[in-house]
């Protein structure tokens, strides 16, 4: 049995499509997991040298079309897992050649490397998106990972291995309960409360190291933080909230107080959803089972409606339609006035920028200018005449005549920050009533517009 999975490997930011190349081929290469190499197979191109290959069959697409990249898919990768037990590293390898055969048959240069450093041995399949002849390039068409999968399970047929068994959509399991999102802060809480409630310390130390067991990453110092697996960056204590500070914890670990764990609190939920298109829906093909669930389902949803409009004292449709146009726009207006607070923040923190590298540079670029321009003193002292140059150009694009004062820019800033800071509630707030408000006028007009059609066509008979 393989589960398969086809991914468009794509162009990172900031690297080079050979830099991307040689890290993808590098890492399905890895030693460790494929026998120190032994479990790494090609077609067309060296495993030492696939990613310089593949770039040498991009170049041949450019002379040969005289066209050049537009998308920034450099690759495919396939990854194809096998059930535990059922099948050797060696026939693993083996199966995912003969995959990468017959799915691109011989057009495309590819690499399969085997991993053995999970409990499931799984491939890696990796193929350039340009084609050997250098004239076309492999077309992720419609329904194509479902092709990838067929095909795995065809050849796993003929190996004599099992396949996944797909069950009818009535003899599924549907899922009623998801688990609440909780956020990294949430977690440290937790871990924080675990901590304090059962272990016994004795000092902030203590404590610090007891979560460096429980897998997090601590930076001591004025104001300590830590950073869990996964997390970009760390997390102060004073941050998290009452009861989680620094200074709290402390008090906690003398004794001179008691641990409170914040109550958590169940995600709100939506007052009432969306009214299904029935009409639209049987139009799609569906069946009259479904027809009944969604009339229930309306009558269910539409009762919240009017509930919800009670609770506003919206006495007309009227109403409702100018109430949501309202909320609409001042949604809008608060969105507008915080995108201009972010703009303008990112503009003074590039002129606070220049303003500062101008200010450093102005020696250098004066001794420059003395020195005649000579490239030798340039060469000596690029980086700071180019920030200088960069600075002034800067400055001229802007038409300032006179440079403001970087503390007037850090003033502003901060008021800009802090208005910023105000705004976000009520934006939130009121993308919330304007959600809402929408909602029930569509429930409201989609409701009496199939009222009007089941009257006329009682009319009709």
């Amino acid at each position: 049995m393989a589960a398969t999975r086809l991914i468009a490997m794509r162009k990172n930011k900031g690297k080079s499509i050979s830099a991307c190349l040689n890290n993808h081929t590098s890492y399905i290469q890895n030693p460790d997991k494929t026998e120190q190499g032994e479990l790494v197979s090609s077609y067309q191109c060296s495993p030492l040298t696939v990613d310089e290959e593949f770039m040498l069959t991009k170049r041949l697409y450019e002379q040969t079309t005289g066209r050049r990249q537009k998308s920034n898919v450099i690759a495919y990768q396939v990854r194809q897992s096998f059930r535990p037990g059922e099948v050797t590293p060696e026939e693993a390898n083996k199966i995912g050649y003969e995959f990468a055969e017959r799915f691109l048959k011989g057009k495309h240069a590819f690499i399969v490397a085997t991993h053995t450093d999970r409990a499931h041995i799984h491939n890696h399949i990796i193929y350039n998106s340009t084609a050997l002849d250098g004239t076309r390039k492999f077309r992720d068409f419609y329904f194509s990972a479902l092709a990838v999968q067929r095909l795995s399970d065809l050849i796993c047929l003929e190996h004599q291995l099992s396949v996944i068994q797909k069950k009818p959509y009535r003899e599924r399991q549907k899922r009623i309960l998801y688990p609440p999102k909780e956020s990294n802060r949430d977690k440290l809480c937790t871990v924080i409360d675990n901590i304090l409630l059962h272990d016994k310390l004795k000092d902030f130390a203590a404590f610090l190291d007891a979560l460096e067991q429980q897998g997090y990453e601590v930076k001591r110092g004025k104001h300590p933080s830590v950073k869990g697996k996964g997390q970009r960056r760390f997390i102060r204590f004073r941050t998290l909230g009452a009861g989680y500070t620094e200074e709290e914890i402390k008090t906690v670990l003398d004794g001179k107080a008691e641990h409170q764990p914040h109550p958590k609190q169940p995600l709100p939920e939506k007052k009432f959803g969306l009214l299904v298109d029935i009409p639209t829906k049987m139009a799609e093909g569906k069946t009259s089972g479904y027809k009944k669930w969604a009339t229930k389902f309306n009558l269910k949803e539409m009762s919240k409606t009017l509930l919800y409009l009670q609770e506003k004292k919206i006495d007309s449709a009227d109403e409702l339609r100018e109430r949501a146009a309202a909320a609409t726009e001042r949604y809008h207006t608060l969105g507008d006035s915080i995108k201009a607070a972010e703009k303008r923040m990112g503009e003074i923190a590039v002129l606070r920028a220049h303003i500062v590298n101008y200010a450093k540079t102005r020696d250098a670029y004066a001794a420059y200018r003395k020195a005649g321009y000579s490239k030798k003193f340039l060469e000596a002292h690029r980086e700071e005449i180019e920030l200088h140059k960069a600075a002034k150009a800067a400055f001229d694009e802007a038409d300032l005549k006179k440079l403001p004062k970087v503390k007037d820019l850090n003033v502003e800033y901060s008021e800009l920050l802090s208005q910023k800071k105000i705004a976000y509630p009520e934006y939130r707030k009121a993308k919330e009533e304007m959600q809402e408000l929408v909602r029930a006028q569509k429930n409201v007009e989609r409701f009496f517009a199939e009222e009007k059609q089941m009257h006329e066509t009682e009319q009709v008979r």
